[in-house]
């Protein structure tokens, strides 16, 4: 049982695990973070970025957005002309065979699932439902998210689905293509033994290509796609952008939005009542400010509690994060024009911004390319960083310019922190 990105019917030199040696390294993984050789790359990254993300591997967090039913073929979104396309070559042979079809848009939403009767209600348990979010950092390791996040052809199979719920699943996805390259939405296929097969794997990628000369054949409509939300809070943060433009937050609102970004499940009134303000605010006070809120951004929140993002939020947060993961530290640093939302003093603000900084910080400690490090100490956070210029002096000559000024800058702050002894 394999997860497979590119080409999945290629297999990897070595003997694969067997389920229980997956659900093993599954275990094994959760417990401390190892996993065995044998067990693939695309596997190990995946539940990398689901831990990252804060996926609860017992219960995922599907969030809901209503109205989201795209079954008629007339109906307004673009890949509803896709649905004959499907129809025609999966859903009969997939109601035959015990499996559902799902089509997902491009910020994660299943749009449309149809199929095997006992099969939907059995994925329905899960929250595999029209209008759920089933993006990889909300939901774990899954075909449709996974492909997603690599935008590359995906299956997924029983344990190494991150959350324990879907792992009773197997599930086959590709990605669908605009005229112009872009991803707008998954193809996926989910059910038990048939779904893990090389032939359910070729056969939606051979249906997501027809969709796509589909697409091809009449792209009206297709760049009306909508793309998700999102949110800027470095530096002068504050904005919201959206496919209708960009929005000018207050502080309030700005911090409202951060939390529930970063807790895609959710937040009740008195949780955002602690994070947001350092003493006592009322829920009242919190509900009021939520309602004010709504009348800003309408549709981005849900409509039900606790209060939550109704589609996945993108922060520059995020960004910054993806950045370190991927060991790119330059990269990072210019996605990091200042800390986040630097005159807030919400604590569950001050939290990420602080753990973030702190992130950002040990990062370029680690750093080998003396320029990266300067780029820092030219920074407001950076420049009094004895670390850093530590690291400087480490990295340059004590003749070069860089090390002649690291030096000197290591003396002043010397002298300064024994001025305050």
């Amino acid at each position: 049982m394999t997860l497979i990105t590119g080409d999945p019917t290629q297999r990897s030199a070595g003997e694969p695990l067997d389920p229980a040696g997956i659900r093993a390294a599954y275990e094994a993984f959760l417990s401390g973070g190892r996993v065995p050789g044998r067990l693939r790359p695309g596997v190990v990254a995946s539940w990398k970025r689901s831990l990252r993300s804060g996926v609860n591997p017992e219960s995922p967090a599907v969030g809901l957005v209503p109205g989201s039913d795209t079954r008629d073929s007339g109906g307004p979104h673009p890949l509803s002309r896709a649905l004959p396309v499907v129809r025609s070559m999966l859903v009969e042979a997939a109601r035959s065979d015990g499996m559902v079809v799902a089509l997902m848009d491009d910020g994660g939403q299943l749009l449309w699932v149809d199929g095997h009767r006992g099969v939907r209600d059995a994925v329905a348990d899960v929250g595999f439902v029209e209008g759920a979010i089933w993006r990889e950092e909300y939901v774990g390791t899954n075909a449709p998210g996974t492909a997603l996040a690599t935008r590359r052809p995906v299956q997924v199979l029983g344990a190494e689905h991150f959350t324990r719920p879907v792992q009773a699943f197997n599930c086959a996805a590709a990605p669908i293509h605009s005229p112009d390259g872009r991803v707008v939405g998954i193809l996926d296929v989910t059910g038990g033994e048939p779904a893990g097969s090389s032939v359910v794997m070729s056969l939606v990628r051979a249906t997501a290509e027809a969709v796509e000369r589909e697409l091809a054949a009449d792209p009206s409509g297709v760049g009306a796609y909508p793309s998700r939300a999102r949110l800027e809070v470095l530096g002068d943060g504050g904005r919201l952008r959206t496919r209708h433009g960009t929005t000018r937050l207050g502080p309030r609102h700005t911090e409202i939005l951060l939390l529930l970004a970063e807790r895609p499940a959710g937040l009740g009134a008195d949780e955002l009542a602690v994070l947001l303000h350092p003493g006592s605010l009322s829920e009242v006070a919190v509900r009021a400010e939520v309602s004010r809120l709504r009348r800003v951004v309408g549709p981005l929140l849900a409509g039900s509690r606790p209060y939550r993002a109704a589609a996945p939020l993108h922060t520059d947060v995020a960004d910054v994060r993806a950045a370190l993961a991927s060991g790119d530290v330059a990269a990072a640093l210019a996605a990091y024009p200042g800390p986040v939302l630097p005159r807030s003093v919400a604590p569950g603000v001050v939290a990420i911004r602080d753990e973030l900084a702190a992130e950002l910080r040990a990062a370029v400690h680690a750093c080998s390319d003396p320029d990266v490090v300067l780029r820092w100490l030219a920074t407001s956070e950076g420049g009094d960083d004895y670390a850093g210029w530590q690291r400087t002096v480490d990295l340059t000559s004590a003749t070069s310019p860089l090390g002649v000024r690291a030096r000197a800058r290591l003396a002043l702050l010397d002298r300064e922190l024994g001025s305050l002894n």
